[in-house]
């Protein structure tokens, strides 16, 4: 394999991103926390399919699949002597810069580079991918400098040709063509993580005849790029003068000085716990050593980095002020809101007082919680949805990121306490639309009573107005969309209504009346729900017996003698996800490594790839039901967790 350290675009990206962070990519030493969601979620997001359908609208191209650069190079060299040729992932090489196009066509002297994302594209908007100055909208930058890199490389590889440049994406407001053209293109993984996608032989002219893929060109922002200046360690410099300042370092291994900011909350160059106790190093932790000359110790401390929504990191980092021990009041400037409870900047000085003072217990507001509860109506229902949206449709006529409700989980709280998982609803048959017939369960579930409904952060909301606008747009719509409709309006809120029995969001709630240290600034429900059982002794001695899933305790769809409350070695309560059982616990089919590396959905996106996965992938009979059997235990405890988060809260009232 090859010796030679070659400026990619995934590396000049990261470059862009963060200078430092070239020395660290690509060592063992130095683990990458975004490695292991990669293949995920281009698996959920339907980017392998992307590229694969991309191809399918350039028939007859060859692939350069070698992964060696040096053969790759000259198996693209002599491709190029042909006068017309199409090529999938050719390679190209300029000094130390090296790119693979995703599909480069050729005719004489004029080349066509095409790269494609998954992402995205409205095709009715003007300018999208400019601010109303005239930049480059920061949402598109990342990808329109994928394509600057490549065309400078191209460019300089290729001289006397002329390159043209575009962006293939999904068109958001194409109608799929036919039913199944997402299952047409399955993706599978070797032992060695390579993804390859085999493509239907049932694959025709009609699944391509209407394309859902758009292709945009893009030269004239490209051009933006290629002209502008750019700092390379203090200086200004050229488009060209930025790549051979990352490219030089990278070459020759030298780390790039570290600047700090809020931006360092994101590196994707950390360790957890295992890995450092292993012998692995934090390359994050490195650069704040540089720069700050911090201990581990230091480490340990809260930093402004989290800070709930603040956008003053920044501001705070460059003056010194690190540590939220650090900050003052008037650093927050705390400004009571307009409604009950915290304002979003009496929050922040509320987390930075909490430090100040070593305060580890939790806030909560007795008066403005009774007062919200006291409108509340039983019996109190408590929702959940697991959904995707996925590039290429499952069903025709459905468009590139259409949402889809797949599975949903009610909890139900009597007035006299009773607790019980009152139903559940899955869809995961192969091409079945599920969102008509998910709704029409919710509604059958929920128009029992006029009890109050509970839902965790927008999401739900979201989705369900998105459903009330297929059914309004929907050509041959079912027989009971009005009744579909106005189930969504009376439960929703959007622009337009502000339904009779809308559904209450919990994580408001934990925002305005709420607060523990330990959540350390996030209100999650998967960072909340650890927090509350720790300082609760109520949930703690309710829930550390097997109440649930028994039949004189709390009845459950899925568990049956169950503990959710159980302690690691240091008397803390473990984390209730950690506890979820394993998907695969006897399989060794290698593909179950689609689903995560330990085989457990400890994440929503996980519960969305599994479920791509049953669209798409073939698997026995065995292997479904044992996937829509953690599906069903993933999402229950995401709603019985809503009902212990409300279960301490009223102990909290006594």
């Amino acid at each position: 394999m090859n010796k030679s350290r070659y400026l990619t675009k995934t590396r000049y990206k990261l470059g862009i991103d963060c200078p430092t962070k070239l020395f660290y990519a690509g060592k063992q030493e130095y683990p990458d926390q975004r490695d292991e969601d990669t293949f995920l979620a281009a698996l959920a997001e339907g980017g392998f399919q992307v590229g694969e359908l991309a191809r399918q609208y350039y028939k007859g191209g060859i692939t350069i699949d070698s992964l060696d650069y040096d053969e790759a190079l000259t198996m693209t060299k002599d491709l190029m002597k042909r006068d017309k040729i199409i090529m999938y992932e050719p390679a190209f090489r300029y000094e130390d810069l090296f790119i693979r196009i995703d599909i480069l066509v050729k005719d004489g002297n004029d080349l066509r580079l095409i790269e494609v994302k998954s992402k995205s594209y409205d095709s009715t908007e003007d300018n999208s991918f400019l601010k109303k100055n005239g930049e480059i909208s920061s949402g598109w930058e990342p990808y329109l400098h994928d394509v600057a890199f490549q065309k400078y490389v191209l460019e300089k590889a290729c001289p006397g040709y002329t390159v043209r440049s575009f962006l293939m994406m999904a068109d958001k407001n194409a109608p799929c063509p036919t039913d199944g053209l997402n299952q047409k293109f399955r993706i599978t993984k070797d032992s060695t993580s390579r993804k390859d996608v085999i493509v239907s032989s049932t694959l025709t002219d009609e699944d391509l005849g209407r394309r859902i893929l758009i292709e945009v060109p893009v030269d004239y922002y490209v051009h933006i790029i290629h002209q502008g200046t750019y700092d390379a360690g203090g200086s200004e410099v050229s488009f060209a003068g930025l790549i051979n300042y990352l490219s030089s370092h990278y070459e020759k291994d030298m780390k790039i000085q570290p600047e700090i900011g809020a931006r360092c909350g994101g590196c994707e160059f950390r360790c957890t716990p295992d890995q450092e106790a292993a012998g692995l190093k934090s390359g994050f932790k490195e650069c704040w050593k540089e720069v700050l000359k911090w201990k581990d110790s230091d480490f340990d401390e809260p930093s402004v980095l989290e800070l709930w929504r603040s956008r003053r990191k920044d501001a705070y980092i460059s003056s010194g002020r690190i540590k939220l021990k650090d900050l003052e009041q008037h650093d927050v400037d705390p400004v009571p809101g307009s409604t009950m409870g915290l304002s979003a900047s009496e929050r922040q000085w509320l987390q930075v007082e909490k430090v100040k003072n070593n305060d580890a217990s939790s806030y909560f507001d007795k008066v403005g919680m009774k007062a919200e509860m006291d409108t509340w109506t039983y019996p109190l229902h408590h929702i959940d949805f697991e959904t995707s949206m996925v590039a290429i449709p499952f069903n025709k006529g459905r468009k590139p990121y259409e949402g889809i409700i797949f599975q949903f989980s009610h909890h139900l709280i009597k007035e006299d306490g009773t607790i019980e998982h009152a139903g559940q609803y899955l869809i995961a048959v192969p091409g079945v639309f599920p969102n008509y017939d998910t709704v029409r369960e919710l509604k059958r579930q929920l128009e029992q009573d006029n009890g109050t409904i509970f839902r965790y952060a927008t999401h739900e909301n979201t989705y369900l107005v998105f459903v009330y606008n297929q059914l309004l747009d929907d050509p041959n719509p079912p027989a009971d969309r009005d009744e579909l409709c106005e189930f969504i309006r009376t439960i929703t809120t959007s622009r337009q209504w502000h339904g009779t029995r809308s559904m209450v969001d919990l994580c408001e709630l934990v925002k305005k009346y709420y607060y523990d240290p330990a959540t350390h600034g996030s209100n999650s429900i998967k960072k909340v729900l650890p927090a509350i059982l720790n300082s609760s002794s109520y949930l703690q001695g309710k829930y550390s017996k097997p109440v649930y899933g028994t039949e004189n305790g709390i009845k459950s769809l899925n568990f049956t003698d169950w503990t959710w409350v159980k302690f690691n070695e240091d008397g803390t309560v473990m984390d209730p996800y950690d506890l979820l059982p394993p998907v695969f616990d006897k399989a060794t089919d290698a593909s179950i490594e689609l689903i995560s590396d330990d085989g457990e959905l400890k994440e929503g996106g996980a519960a969305m790839i599994a479920y791509c996965r049953m669209q798409f992938s073939e698997m026995s009979d065995l292997e479904r039901d044992r996937l829509k059997a953690a599906l069903l235990k993933y999402c229950e405890l995401d709603t019985f967790a809503m009902v212990m988060i409300y279960e301490a809260w009223r102990e909290m009232l006594k």
